[in-house]
């Protein structure tokens, strides 16, 4: 008896798990076993989440992992995984760790290593940045900053539906911990690129994206040089941040499901 290909979707900052359900969906009726447990500390809510910040509070790239490889250890088989921004940094510490068949990685926060800075990305996390002591806060976002941020390829109605649907406040600590990873050798942000026996690696990008510039990711894909594994990068010229909750959310699923087929991932159905 054949089981179901696990998949495990790991959201990043501002966006609660349950905005993964579209492609929780998608993933079962194609025949995998998708599942998307919060960050630790994340309410089972958007609503709780807005309601209880300090649930969020001062959770590192460490604790993230962790809790994240805890939940990979219970499977019977490694998952493979799907992780926006900061959950696309975490897929892919989990995917050198080799605790995962295969990882698509969506407009992933910058790891150890790169080193563009885009000035739109220092205007995205500029609510963070501003108070040193949102190091061990959480914090949250107005409309307008999440338009910025995330919806400035949508209308500006699109975007804030969005942001009154899914977004709850995020903990300044990776923030902090990914713009120091250049200073750090032991930086939690530190991935391992070389590992030449992981699983299959894609790196998607949004072209228009502001907290993730589309130079970040190609940079990103340039770190990953030194080894032997699969390592493939999908732009989207024309998307933002939001690439995975706004309406066009299917094209970028359709093409993560096509490349898992390509790296002999397809589920049995």
């Amino acid at each position: 008896m054949t089981h179901p290909i696990p998949v495990l979707f790991i959201h990043g900052l501002w966006l609660h798990s349950t905005s993964w359900q579209p492609w929780i969906d998608l993933f079962r009726d194609e025949g995998y076993a998708p599942s998307a447990p919060g960050w630790p500390g994340d309410p089972d809510t958007v609503e709780e989440a807005r309601q209880n910040p300090e649930s969020i509070a001062d959770r590192g790239i460490d604790d993230v992992v962790d809790h994240y490889a805890a939940i990979i250890r219970g499977m019977e088989t490694p998952p493979i995984l799907v992780g926006h921004s900061f959950g696309g940094m975490i897929a892919q510490k989990l995917l050198g760790q080799n605790l995962a068949a295969a990882a698509v990685a969506i407009d992933a926060a910058q790891i150890k290593g790169v080193l563009p800075l885009p000035l739109s990305a220092l205007r995205s996390t500029l609510p963070v940045f501003k108070n040193p002591a949102n190091k061990h806060r959480a914090v949250s976002l107005t409309a307008e900053q999440f338009r910025f941020a995330f919806g400035n390829a949508l209308t500006e109605k699109e975007s804030d539906a969005l942001y009154e649907q899914w977004t709850i406040p995020a903990p300044g600590k990776p923030l902090f911990e990914a713009a120091a990873a250049n200073f750090n050798p032991s930086s939690p942000a530190k991935v391992d690129t070389a590992n030449s026996g992981r699983g299959p690696l894609l790196l998607m990008s949004g072209g228009q994206d502001h907290t993730v510039p589309e130079t970040v990711t190609r940079a990103t894909v340039k770190q990953y040089r030194h080894s032997e594994a699969v390592t493939e990068f999908l732009a989207f010229p024309d998307r933002g941040h939001s690439l995975t909750i706004d309406s066009g959310w299917r094209e970028v699923a359709d093409e993560a499901l096509a490349w898992l087929r390509r790296q002999n991932l397809e589920a049995q159905r």
